[in-house]
């Protein structure tokens, strides 16, 4: 057994051993762990922006993208709203213990399903740091405990965000073990954990780009909660207002084109086209967005490129959109259904019967009528913060907060009952 292998798996003992602490501490003993932890990443803030300054040097030497530079860079506004949302999972109510459901069974049996966490939670993920603080958050606000594994990108700045965290899990009385980060680059680290750690890791879950996800999907021993790009759609019907389409347009594209929840296709009613896509091409244009079309799309929009049909299943992450006229409703949902990552998808219609129409048919996990696709965020369903968008139909869907890091049991009470 090599060096790595024989310290991630101490790692998952450790994990495992900080679990049963953790399972059983009570709701604000958690809650203090939290609020701790978020006073401490305020007070690291300098800290913090060095570390992350290291990383942003190493990434322009690299040569990586301004797109993925924006994901790694943190800023004080960021590192506020980091600990803002910390703040937030240790407000919000706590998932553990809650009755979902009760009934009794005609022997006078006495069923209830309680909310319960999962355990030993294994989350790989690459560029955004800001994960570290949201993942550890929402695993110990749902009574997890968590082995970070960030890319080699951002470990400079994961590394000064944990050791804030882990501040304030000290402070409150929970074991520093509930969140454990991965110290090093090496990309054995990542096959350990997809072993399952001779059983210590109880799910494991990828936030990153398809080649992360593919490999924890095809290689993992264990239990994979699933997170693929965001091939996003924004769908123009033919009933959709004008200016209210070119407002939800550029949001969905520019108002941060690195995440994932970024429209990454228009698709715009062929009976509306000019009268549509005109004005929000020209808005696009102006906000920094370039395009690429079908002839149908190049024919209204002078100096838009032409698409390839890599174009259909590309996530850009970048100041670019494809655009495709279609024949109606159909074939808007036949084009998701085609290329879609089943991540989030919009329509934007005055008509209620083709928006409903349009929400039902389409399989993905976030379906909007009248809004940017980028409320795909789990602050901006009230779930206090997201580990990642799930793809995934099994187990969790959609934004991934604290209440979908839980599992259950039954608790059953009797008065003495034995079965015939």
């Amino acid at each position: 057994m090599s060096d790595i292998e024989t310290d991630m798996l101490a790692m998952g003992r450790r994990a495992r051993a900080a679990a049963a602490a953790v399972r059983t501490a009570p709701a604000e003993v958690r809650s203090r762990a939290l609020s701790a932890a978020a006073r401490s990443l305020r007070a690291q803030a300098d800290a913090i922006l060095s570390a992350n300054q290291s990383d942003i040097d190493r990434a322009r030497t690299n040569g990586m993208s301004e797109a993925m530079q924006d994901r790694l860079a943190l800023t004080p506004a960021r590192i506020a709203a980091m600990a803002e949302g910390v703040d937030a999972v240790a407000a919000f109510a706590d998932p553990v213990g809650v009755v979902t459901e009760r009934w009794t069974r005609p022997n006078g049996l006495a069923f209830q399903r309680v909310r319960t966490p999962l355990g030993v939670l294994a989350i790989i993920y690459e560029s955004r740091p800001n994960v570290t603080a949201d993942a550890a958050a929402l695993s110990i606000r749902a009574g997890n405990v968590a082995i970070l594994r960030c890319g080699s990108d951002c470990l400079e700045s994961s590394r000064a965000i944990h050791r804030a965290m882990v501040e304030g899990l000290a402070e409150a009385g929970l074991p520093v073990d509930a969140v454990q980060l991965v110290d090093t680059p090496d990309r054995a680290a990542v096959g350990a954990l997809l072993t399952g750690l001779e059983g210590h890791i109880d799910l494991l879950i990828p936030r990153g780009g398809k080649s992360l996800v593919a490999r924890v999907q095809a290689d993992a021993r264990v239990p994979v909660l699933g997170h693929l790009e965001g091939l996003n759609h924004t769908y123009l019907h033919a009933s959709a207002d004008p200016a209210m389409a070119v407002d939800i347009v550029v949001n969905a594209k520019m108002r941060r084109v690195s995440v994932c929840g970024a429209t990454e296709t228009l698709l715009v009613d062929r009976a509306a086209a000019e009268r549509l896509l005109v004005p929000v091409a020209r808005a696009l244009t102006a906000a920094g967005c370039a395009m690429r079309g079908d002839a149908e799309a190049m024919a209204l929009v002078p100096g838009m490129e032409a698409a390839e049909e890599a174009d259909w299943s590309t996530e850009y992450l970048a100041p670019m959109l494809s655009v495709r006229i279609v024949d109606g409703l159909d074939q808007a949902i036949a084009h998701i259904a085609t290329y879609g990552s089943g991540h989030t998808e919009a329509i934007v219609a005055g008509d209620a019967w083709a928006a409903a129409a349009f929400q039902q048919a389409v399989d993905s996990a976030i379906v909007l009528w009248n809004a940017s696709t980028q409320f795909a965020d789990g602050g901006e369903f009230g779930f206090g913060g997201e580990i990642g968008i799930s793809t995934s139909r099994l187990h969790a869907r959609g934004p991934v907060g604290a209440e979908q890091l839980t599992s259950f049991k039954y608790l059953v009470t009797g008065t003495g009952q034995t079965r015939a």
